[in-house]
């Protein structure tokens, strides 16, 4: 599957290929910015193809890959169970929180629930 553009509970989403090319630089989190803006508001970016660094809060490529989304107006929706990672660190279970608590990048276990998250924040 490629990546795809979906109507999703009423908002245009990319829907990104599990088996796409992993993100570990900011140039890769660019070239998603730049395939969203076919028209879609939010990216839905499987957990699997975010590079072991993103959930290293040490490395601050997590931080960058979220602030470039922010500027360009866009969502992020990381998608995937990240539970291994959340148990070894208590400063990406608090990003993790705030984040879901925010409106610009969001934390996921799949795509129904960020069809769920979508439903509720557009009423």
């Amino acid at each position: 599957m490629a990546d795809v553009v979906q109507e999703r509970a009423g908002v245009t989403v990319l829907v990104c290929d599990p088996t796409g090319p992993p993100v570990a630089t900011e140039a890769d989190a660019l070239d998603l910015v730049g395939a969203a803006f076919l028209g879609a508001q939010v990216v839905a970016l499987p957990a699997s193809r975010l590079a072991p660094d993103f959930f290293s809060l040490g490395t601050r490529f997590a931080g960058e890959v979220m602030q470039k989304f922010v500027n360009y107006r866009l969502r992020l929706a990381v998608v995937g169970d990240i539970s291994a990672h959340l148990a070894a660190s208590a400063a990406l279970r608090a990003l993790v929180h705030e984040s879901n608590r925010a409106e610009h990048v969001w934390f996921v276990p799949d795509l129904d629930a960020l069809d769920a998250r979508l439903a509720a924040t557009s009423r």
